[in-house]
């Protein structure tokens, strides 16, 4: 689950980060109101920041610096209602729903702190580099050198001397130095005690006065233990997620939108992903990821349904489910039933395989519904290539 900015330095300030003090607003009074009390504690310059699931608000015209809170008001106006379009949120844009009012700070230098998951290694990795403000990719492309890297062996944890050693490479002396240190070791705490996937801090600033500060923050939270944070679950935006996405999750779906012509829905993440790929072999493209679990039954799989024929790219649907822990049979009554209810106006594949395959595939031949089954791989692969047309 993503966070916006404000949430996740909230989140970092509750664990002792040093963060750029603000207040989030969803209407311009509410910004006046918030730039007029950073104001009366001592700010004199402003930071209007639009909040929303992605980077390069800043090139899309979403991150605007006040000299004053009539240009606070200004700022927040034109942003506030707007759809930003970022290299993230691609050329249909994300709608701008809340704003972030900052203090601005005197920025010296920039730098760059990361934590995430090593799945090579299998350990928690710290990234810092000296080139904050830019996208870290293009850093690891052009500098790898300019990139250090901590690995954390969890079984003791981070250690004072492994957040010095980053310190040190940042370049950081003196006080800076020591708040690098606290910055860091604390940084890794509220990453592991939220059960975060990365813990992003792009960048963290070296001011005037030598403190060191985090002006941005990125965090996203494993959806599968949120269980064990119902705070950090109320703060979910579904506003920025996919709206089939959303509705698919409230049917316990596993849905992921892609670009592609052929829907697809299957049961297991591993032959969903076997499944697009004899997709793309049979000369189509996979409209979606969607994984229906282990127990599909009626509902479930009318709601896959649903859920499908709402992208209008797509042009035929495949379904290929293992009758593992459900039965092929019970699969079939149920898309034949939900086949009833939904209007179905493209041509259906269904490929049944385990137990009870064949009670499966004499029930969907059987039926009134125009429906193409399949046993083998191979045979699906044909029936989709002549579904959409491809010689």
């Amino acid at each position: 689950m993503k966070l916006h900015e404000y949430q996740a330095k909230d989140i970092l300030n509750e664990y002792g980060v040093a963060v750029q003090p603000g207040v989030v607003a969803e209407s311009v009074d509410e910004a006046v109101e918030a730039a007029k009390n950073l104001e009366a504690e001592g700010a004199s310059m402003f930071v209007v920041k639009a909040q929303i699931h992605a980077g390069g608000r800043g090139k899309g015209g979403g991150v605007k610096l006040a000299r004053s809170v009539e240009e606070v008001e200004e700022h927040a106006s034109n942003i506030l209602g707007m759809t930003l379009k970022t290299h993230q949120t691609g050329p249909e844009g994300q709608l701008v729903r809340k704003i972030l009012i900052v203090d601005a700070v005197d920025i010296e230098k920039e730098f760059y702190v990361g934590v995430t998951l090593d799945r090579e290694k299998s350990m928690n990795v710290i990234m810092v580099s000296s080139e904050g403000g830019v996208e870290i990719e293009t850093v690891a492309e052009e500098t790898p050198e300019a990139i250090h890297k901590a690995w954390i062996d969890p079984t003791i944890g981070l250690r004072p001397f492994q957040a010095r050693r980053l310190a040190f490479a940042l370049g950081l002396e003196g006080k800076a130095f020591k708040q690098g240190v606290r910055f860091i070791m604390a940084l890794y705490k509220a990453f592991e005690e939220t059960d975060s996937t990365i813990a992003e801090i792009n960048p963290l600033v070296l001011t005037g006065d030598g403190d060191v500060i985090a002006v941005d923050a990125k965090i996203n939270i494993d959806d599968n233990a949120l269980f064990r944070h119902d705070d950090i679950a109320a703060m979910r935006d579904i506003h920025e997620e996919d709206p089939t996405e959303v509705e698919a999750g409230e049917h316990g779906l596993s849905y992921i939108k892609l670009d592609g012509n052929v829907g697809c829905m299957v049961n297991g993440a591993g032959l969903a992903m076997a499944t697009m790929d004899i997709i793309k072999l049979a000369g189509g493209e996979p409209a979606n990821f969607l994984d229906v679990g282990g127990s599909a039954n009626a509902e479930t799989v009318e709601a896959g349904f649903r859920i499908i024929l709402k992208d209008e790219n797509v042009e035929a649907i495949l379904v290929n489910i293992f009758g593992g822990i459900v039965r092929c049979d019970r699969v079939a009554k149920g898309v034949i039933q939900a086949a009833n209810n939904v209007d179905i106006t493209v041509p259906l594949i269904v490929r049944l395989q385990g137990t009870n395959a064949e009670e499966g595939k004499a029930l969907l031949d059987e039926s009134d519904i125009e429906i193409e089954s399949a046993v083998l791989l191979k045979e699906a692969a044909e029936k989709v290539q002549s579904a959409i047309g491809v010689a």
